[in-house]
């Protein structure tokens, strides 16, 4: 059984997947505590599912691409099961992690986001830098970045573990923090090999909507 908040279809928000239809499945918990986070009503708030009623409600969708997301989905052990069943029925499958809990037992098919979490998040001390030798070329890897310190972090981050030669990475702002024109010069300025990204679905629907 796993715990889940919410199951849902939408438009991806973010990723090289922005703008395609999605089914997101939202497991409750989360292990972090980012000073951003926009979905704290999923770390207590949910209702038992077994994977069959989990896959079921997917199917109900009609759509082949989905999100395990949270919260952090990876604090229950049962979401690697869940991970492993939707590829054996077909589904291509994106798992959204927040990179403090390890990847290596994620099935190979699944497309890993994986966080680092940069010094504004509070978070910096449950970066596992140990996840980034199990990330594959298909994955992505992300940064949230609140400020020029956070930026600067991410660059030294990117070169010292040679990121960009291991995945897509990612850089988006924390949103209503720092202005994207900005982040998106300093990127230019350096001349950095990095995808910008905007959290789509906060332009589309009111930030706080839930379920979209």
């Amino acid at each position: 059984m796993l715990k889940i908040n919410e199951i849902y279809y939408s438009i991806q928000g973010e990723s090289s997947y922005a703008g395609l239809p999605c089914v997101f499945v939202r497991l409750t918990f989360c292990n972090l505590r980012c000073t951003y986070c926009d979905t704290e009503y999923a770390f207590y708030e949910g209702t038992e599912y077994s994977i069959d009623e989990i896959i079921n409600k997917v199917d109900s969708f009609g759509c082949k691409l989905v999100e395990v997301t949270g919260g952090e989905p990876l604090v229950q052990e049962e979401s690697l099961n869940l991970l492993r069943e939707l590829c054996e029925q077909g589904y291509e499958v994106l798992l959204e992690t927040g990179g403090s809990l390890p990847i290596k037992d994620v099935d190979r098919r699944v497309k890993i986001i994986m966080d680092l979490k940069c010094p504004t998040s509070g978070m910096l001390k449950k970066n596992n830098y140990d996840n980034i030798s199990y990330l594959k070329p298909k994955d992505e890897i992300k940064f949230v970045i609140g400020d020029r310190i956070d930026y600067d972090w991410s660059k030294k981050i990117i070169s010292e573990y040679n990121l960009t030669q291991k995945c897509t990475v990612l850089f988006s702002v924390v949103f209503d923090n720092l202005k994207p024109v900005i982040l998106v010069n300093w990127i230019l300025e350096d001349k950095l090999n990095v995808r910008f990204q905007l959290q789509m679905h906060k332009f589309i629907w009111h930030p706080a909507t839930k379920g979209v």
